[in-house]
């Protein structure tokens, strides 16, 4: 089962491959303009549209500030682009708006800017990929029912794309943008030359478009706000300065350049020829305003279903802007400790896959929730981008002004201007804006700034906590083994016998869990190990609960051996697939779950072939091997040790995966720091392949699962609160779930127990 998944993930996402080729995955300018600025330069699509929407308010004479207005907006991003160059110049190592916003204003700002740009990065798949949709189904209307899986099936097509790769993804994608900026600049260069003569008229209804309200300021203000989201994307490649070919800074901004000019004479060039042609704007209208401006500079040809089809293609390919910096900002934010460390895992193509799984979940809850209605999610649009564009120009300018480099005041004076009019840009937006939908925005960013905050104080009071009075394990200990038995007396109770036998433990006692078989456990245990005492549990009120009675009657064990180690040994029958692993070991798994939070106990799992009818032999393996999985130096690593350390095991040793050489070697620096005893063996992993790398380094001992055991030991922290879950115990949950499936490998957990006060609950002192 586990190979035909692998097969298809191959077939999907492609060969895995080794952390040595991530340098042969930087990017060169022509293939980052698509990758990082398929946003900005596909916002002109709409922008104009979207600022002449809000003057038609006062009738077709406000139409004459479209043009003022396009060259406001266009030299704001002309100052934007000429800020987040210095930006990238400054922070090569990327990270943007949160980088410049928590060196030079301080934590809480960089959070704000982290916040609005990762929740802006969830809009943009959203919007482009219903924008995209929303085109298509106006090509089509017999579609617009069938908009959300449309939209739900484009957006799985570019998370694909994205798992790939980032060079497959750039190559997949070149060819819509430049096709899209080609077609562009050849229709503004066509309409510019038609105008020279007489400008040609966009086909529009006769009737002049009728005043709703007056011509005031506050709705001039919104129009340019409106205009403004021609600078969405704008950031996104001063948080990728990193997937740049080296001199990555230099590239970075040249390329930043490119875009910038690219996108100011697309968005004048289009806001020209909108008024020039005497386009129809108006709530409802059947054609987009560059649909008008295509048709009536190129008529009803083929040049015109040119332009159709690329502006279809560039806005939904729009989103591929927000999975090249949404996964990278979110690793820069794990590497800090913002949010789970899973974030900052490669996958199998060097891309961050959690985050590009997290960001495509996210954007698909939008499309659900608001039918993947543009009209409906524009509203949420912009506050985040313009949030983010403030605080990293103020940042650069107090940067600028503490550093004094030459050309500082120029540097200053340009950001300041940017901080001043995205500022403004940013308080009319989400004012105008704020009862359509830009609440949800402003009540998220701080949300999220909140969250973050609480993931860094969890984080750093358990990395305090797991090294207060780091001490080299303690000598082996005698423990106590507790046999659960939840079924029938078969093979794998049999194995488990043994394998608990042959630990040498100080006692070893027996309990039946559950009602099931009642008839024959007595006696078919009596057969087996007649000097091993066994007792049936009395559930009572807890049946339904198996697992409580048992954490009970495991305490009061507990607390008669204070001394040992108690591990609850839980047999099972192998399953070669996790829909037979479901189906036939549900209650296993649920007893499993529930002995975990018990804070001094280990949990062993002894799996095994099926014996059929037996009859059955209690026959100790003639070698145990122990092998202890290392990430860290700490007191849960150093619990673990011990316990390994009191089987009377043939062999016990740590081992560590190595997937990133820094962390490996603080990690052997440590081992020798505290002369920790114990032989650590640290084995590469080329293709950051934990789990496969640890099954493969357990199946070298051969393990048959009677002449020869291997245990591997797990530390595992219990956590206080659900919520705490996720953000540990991810890989040892993945490498159990993998071992289930070995023959021969018994599994045990060893929890270290954190409090809700972050304080360790103290261990008994053993003699």
């Amino acid at each position: 089962m586990s190979d035909t998944i692998a097969g298809l993930k191959r077939v999907v996402i492609g060969r895995p491959r080794g952390s040595a080729q991530l340098r042969h995955q930087l990017l060169p300018k022509w293939m980052a303009l698509p990758v990082f600025s398929s946003d900005p330069l596909s916002s002109v699509a709409y922008a104009t549209q979207e600022m002449m929407l809000v003057l038609a308010i006062a009738g077709t004479g406000a139409f004459g500030l479209v043009r003022p207005l396009s060259a406001a907006v266009a030299a704001l991003l002309i100052i934007v682009v000429v800020s987040y160059r210095q930006t990238v110049r400054a922070y090569p190592q990327g990270g943007g708006a949160y980088r410049v916003s928590r060196e030079n204003l301080g934590e809480v700002p960089g959070l704000v800017a982290a916040g609005a740009l990762l929740i802006d990065y969830v809009l943009t798949v959203a919007v482009s990929t219903a924008a995209g949709v929303a085109a298509i189904t106006s090509a089509l209307p017999a579609l617009v029912d069938n908009r959300v899986p449309i939209a739900l099936a484009f957006l799985a097509f570019v998370m694909i794309a994205n798992l790939r790769g980032v060079k497959e993804a750039g190559f997949l994608f070149a060819l819509p943008t430049y096709g899209f900026v080609a077609t562009i600049l050849l229709l503004i260069g066509t309409g510019l030359v038609r105008c020279v003569g007489g400008c040609p008229q966009a086909p529009g209804p006769e009737v002049a478009l009728q005043a709703q309200g007056a011509l005031t300021m506050l709705l001039v203000l919104r129009a340019f706000s409106s205009g403004a989201t021609a600078l969405t994307g704008v950031e996104a490649i001063s948080d990728g300065v990193q997937a740049f070919r080296y001199p990555q800074s230099r590239n970075a901004a040249a390329t930043l350049a490119v875009m910038g000019a690219l996108s100011v004479t697309m968005f004048l060039g289009i806001s020209y020829l909108a008024t020039a042609t005497n386009v129809a704007v108006h709530e409802g209208m059947e054609r987009t305003v560059v649909a008008q401006i295509a048709l009536a500079v190129f008529g009803s040809g083929p040049l015109f279903l040119l332009v159709q089809i690329v502006t279809a293609a560039i806005l939904i390919l729009a989103a591929n802007t927000a999975y090249a910096d949404f996964p990278r900002l979110s690793s820069i934010l794990a590497s800090d400790r913002y949010l789970p460390r899973q974030l900052l895992a490669r996958g199998d193509r060097l891309v961050f896959s959690n985050g590009i799984l997290l960001l495509s979940s996210a954007a698909a809850l939008l499309l659900i929730a608001f039918d993947a209605s543009v009209t409906r999610l524009i509203q949420l649009y912009v506050v985040g981008v313009f949030t983010s564009f403030t605080l990293s120009q103020a940042g650069m300018v107090r940067r600028t002004r503490r550093l004094r480099q030459p050309g500082w005041r120029r540097g200053a004076l340009v950001s300041g201007v940017g901080a001043c009019v995205t500022g403004v840009v940013l308080v009319v937006v989400a004012v105008s804006k704020f009862g359509g939908g830009a609440w949800i925005v402003l009540l998220a960013i701080p949300s999220m700034v909140v969250l973050m905050k609480g993931i860094s104080r969890h984080y750093q009071g358990v990395s305090v906590l797991l090294r207060t009075g780091l001490a080299e394990p303690e000598p082996t200990r005698p423990h106590h083994v507790v046999l659960v038995l939840h079924g029938p007396v078969d093979e794998s109770v049999a194995r488990a016998i043994s394998y608990a036998q042959a630990v040498r433990p100080a006692a070893i006692d027996a309990v039946v869990v559950g009602p099931a078989h009642p008839g024959d456990v007595e006696q078919r245990w009596a057969e087996l190990a007649a000097d091993i005492p066994l007792r049936r549990l009395d559930l009572g009120e807890t049946a339904r609960r198996p697992a409580r009675a048992l954490r009970s009657a495991l305490a009061e064990m507990r607390a008669e051996r204070p001394d040992q180690f108690v591990s609850a040994v839980i047999p099972e029958t192998q399953s070669h697939s996790w829909l037979e692993l479901l189906r036939r070991q549900r209650s296993v798994l649920r007893l499993k779950a529930g002995l975990l939070p018990e804070s001094g106990l280990a949990v062993t799992n002894v799996v095994s072939p099926d014996g059929g009818p037996g009859p059955y032999t209690v026959e100790e393996p003639v070698e145990h091997h122990v092998v202890v999985l290392v990430s860290a130096v700490h007191n849960a690593t150093m619990r673990a040790i011990a316990y390994a350390s009191s089987l009377e095991a043939t062999s016990v040793r740590a081992l560590s995966v190595n997937v990133d050489v820094e962390r490996s070697n603080a990690m052997l620096q440590a081992w020798e720091d505290w002369g920790v005893q114990l032989p650590l063996e640290l084995v590469d992993s080329p293709f950051r392949a934990v789990t496969e790398t640890v099954r493969s380094y357990v199946r070298d001992f051969n393990a048959d699962g009677r002449q020869t055991v291997v245990t591997c030991v797990l530390p595992e922290f219990v956590l206080p609160h659900w919520y705490h879950r996720p953000l540990h115990n991810q890989t040892a949950l993945s490498i159990k779930a993998a071992l289930l499936f070995e023959r021969g490998i018994v599994v045990t957990n060893v929890p270290y127990r954190i409090t809700a006060d972050q304080s360790p609950v103290a261990e008994p002192e053993r003699s």
